[in-house]
């Protein structure tokens, strides 16, 4: 199975990414709005299809991004029926199954942190994912969105301890830069409710833990009921771009040879490769192009112009790619690397 562990470092949320190899059916678990770019750009790189969008429950410290991701994929959002939700296509319960591909997951109820808190749980049970029922050496706070530490002691003891000791867990957040643990070490270390706590031992310690409340609180919690949905899809996070550009894994936006040759006349072409290469080499240049040498364009980056989208290229794509950074770091929003580069021109043209 394809496994990837994704980050925010606003809310220290954990986003997983799982696949069938063979199907490259795919789910991704607990998907934070800000990131929907970085997710959807692995998903196409990976060569995925993405079925389901899955959350652990209806966070208190982000924004979902299912929506956005539903919106890209057509994936169907996948949450807790015990929430009531908006925009729910799998409204799932314990004992529910997620299917992709040859894999599935198994939901388990585990309410505590909330009142819809579930785990899911891979068909091997080598791996389960219980979102902020249970963390790395912690758990989930209790006391808002009808949360109750007896509930919580009862739905880690239950559902999470008894699987195998050797299940990997994968909480849905880390504050201290830890990945991973497994049923055994929480089983025998975590300080709040491993080893000889008790019920009593447990309520005690949550319900001292004085935490503020998080700060995107009354702002995520009605989001995450509408499954990330905004109240007013004209105030989407996502602008109507210039032309199809696509932001790549590494972070870089992108633009295909064909619909730039098209739209030549809209955009400014800014070719970054050496003077030999531009003036003499069998590649050739895009008509009209701007010639600026990558090493040159800090230095030049004011003889760029503003009026139109700037498309950077170079032989494939890869210097261009850094001078479409450098012009985003210097305040061009619309810029975009031409993927491939003039080799991808020419095999265009």
């Amino acid at each position: 199975m394809l496994f990837r562990q994704l980050f925010d470092r606003e809310s220290c949320t954990y986003t997983y990414l799982l696949a069938d190899e063979a199907s490259r059916a795919a789910v991704i678990i607990d998907p934070v709005f800000e990131h929907h770019l970085r997710d959807a750009a692995l998903i196409r790189e990976l060569e995925l299809n993405l079925l389901f969008s899955l959350d652990t429950h209806a966070h208190a410290d982000h924004i979902t991004g299912a929506w956005l991701l539903k919106r890209a994929f057509g994936s169907k959002i996948t949450l807790s029926r015990r929430y009531d939700a908006t925009g729910v296509d799998v409204p799932v319960d314990h004992g529910a199954l997620i299917e992709f591909g040859a894999h599935a997951l198994e939901v388990r109820a585990t309410p505590g942190h909330t009142a819809g808190c579930v785990t899911y749980v891979a068909g091997s049970r080598a791996l389960a994912f219980p979102g902020d029922t249970l963390l790395i050496r912690g758990a989930g706070r209790t006391d808002f969105q009808e949360g109750s530490a007896e509930t919580m002691y009862r739905s880690i003891r239950e559902q999470i301890f008894s699987l195998p000791e050797g299940c990997s867990l994968y909480p849905a957040h880390d504050y201290s830069g830890r990945t991973v643990t497994t049923v055994g070490e929480e089983i025998k270390h975590n300080p709040r409710v491993g080893g000889d706590a008790n019920l009593t031992d447990f309520v005690g310690y949550m319900e001292n833990l004085n935490l503020p409340h998080p700060r995107k609180l009354e702002i995520a919690v009605p989001a995450n009921l509408r499954c990330g949905r905004p109240e007013d899809e004209r105030e989407r996070a996502v602008p109507t771009a210039w032309g199809p550009v696509v932001t790549s894994y590494a972070g870089v936006p992108q633009i295909g040879a064909e619909w730039v040759l098209q739209h030549r006349d809209v955009v400014h072409v800014l070719d970054v490769r050496t003077p030999e290469e531009f003036d003499g080499g069998e590649l050739g240049r895009i008509s009209g192009a701007q010639s600026i040498p990558l090493a040159e364009l800090p230095a030049r980056v004011a003889e760029v112009p503003r009026d139109k989208p700037v498309v950077c290229v170079c032989r494939s794509g890869k210097r261009s790619a850094r001078a479409t950074l450098m012009l985003r770091e210097r305040g061009f929003t619309d810029a975009a690397n031409l993927v491939g580069g003039m080799i991808r021109v020419r095999a265009t043209t």
